[in-house]
């Protein structure tokens, strides 16, 4: 994960007030719950020595005329004196999630965790007259953030399925369809390119039924047969089909947070081997303390002890965060910039 958006604000200085809401079942009585969470929250956050103004800018993200979508959605809300620093969509999983800390550093362990899991996906679901191509925001374990989708087409708005009178051949009748076909399987293709030159997407799904699928895979290009996931689940026209493309793409997540896991884990135990790794609390926040990380590695269900002021180094260095699902020493670790010795010595 790059950090270079979090920095910003980790430069301004602390205190920080770090609030966790976790995503609950929309209810009528929505406002009253959220309000009552709220409050348990302010208290504790009081109590550590927060201060009003801290407290008010909350205030005004959460008790609103409207709070349902904080409700439902969850959120990651982070302030200091300067105002609010991060406001963002953060879905725990239900009974761990409502949570407030106060400290000179912000506590973004279980929201870094979060961010690591997810991929920005583009879905394409074809069929014979263009795609819908929607862009989500999918981790393993949460409920999918979507952005509006579009239908894209070609040009020819001729209808494929229109009965074709006069003295059209089949085998002509044939070639137009499969020249209109391609015309929106192009037209999907280019569309698909824009999005990732202007987001940089993890992963391209390819869905729908099977000729518009093999259409559009015919017209990418190399960049986006690099990002491609093909599932066979079928169109958008019902909520099966919708509900069956769902868990295919969080199956396909799960499976590449499960990579993205490992190949750090390679990563570290290859830079152990090249003396450019250390592991365990102490030697980390000495190197992260130097400048000398270039990803720090969390693990990734548990936070370690002094975690947080360890991130705060590593995000000011310019390090990148990743996850570890294997055992490390104290639950952290670090692949440096440089070897061990020049990055601990005295």
């Amino acid at each position: 994960m790059n950090t270079s958006q979090l920095r910003k604000f980790y430069e301004q200085g602390g205190p920080y007030a770090t609030v966790y809401f976790e995503g609950r079942s929309p209810s009528a009585d929505a406002d009253t719950q959220l309000r009552l969470r709220w409050s348990d929250l302010r208290e504790r956050l009081s109590s550590a020595g927060a201060d009003e103004s801290l407290l008010e800018s909350i205030d005004a993200i959460v008790l609103i005329d409207e709070p349902t979508e904080v409700h439902t959605d969850g959120r990651t809300i982070v302030v200091n004196s300067q105002g609010v620093q991060l406001d963002a969509h953060w879905d725990a999983a239900l009974g761990d999630g409502d949570d407030a800390h106060y400290g000179d550093v912000p506590e973004l362990g279980a929201y870094l965790r979060q961010e690591c899991r997810q991929f920005d996906v583009v879905l394409v679901i074809a069929g014979q007259d263009g795609a819908t191509v929607r862009e989500l925001s999918v981790t393993p374990d949460r409920e999918r953030s979507e952005f509006d989708g579009v239908h894209v087409t070609g040009d020819n708005d001729e209808d494929i399925n229109k009965p074709r009178r006069g003295a059209y051949s089949h085998n002509q009748i044939r070639r137009r369809v499969d020249e209109i076909i391609k015309d929106h399987a192009r037209s999907v293709a280019d569309f698909v390119d824009r999005l990732i030159t202007d987001h940089a997407p993890d992963a391209v799904v390819l869905a729908g039924e099977v000729q518009g699928r093999t259409a559009v895979k015919a017209e990418l290009s190399v960049k986006a047969e690099e990002l491609l996931h093909e599932i066979s689940e079928g169109g958008d026209d019902d909520e099966g089909a919708e509900e069956a493309i769902d868990v295919a793409v969080r199956t396909l997540v799960t499976s590449l947070a499960q990579e993205r896991e490992a190949a750090n884990s390679e990563r570290l135990a290859e830079s152990k081997a090249h003396d450019r790794a250390v592991e365990g609390r102490a030697e980390v926040e000495k190197a992260v303390g130097r400048g000398a990380v270039a990803t720090l590695l969390l693990d990734d269900a548990e936070a370690s002890e002094g975690e947080a002021a360890i991130v705060a180094q590593a995000v000011l260095s310019s390090a990148d965060i990743g996850l570890s699902h294997d055992p490390m020493p104290d639950g952290i670790a670090a692949i440096l910039r440089y070897d061990v010795g020049s990055a601990l010595a005295d």
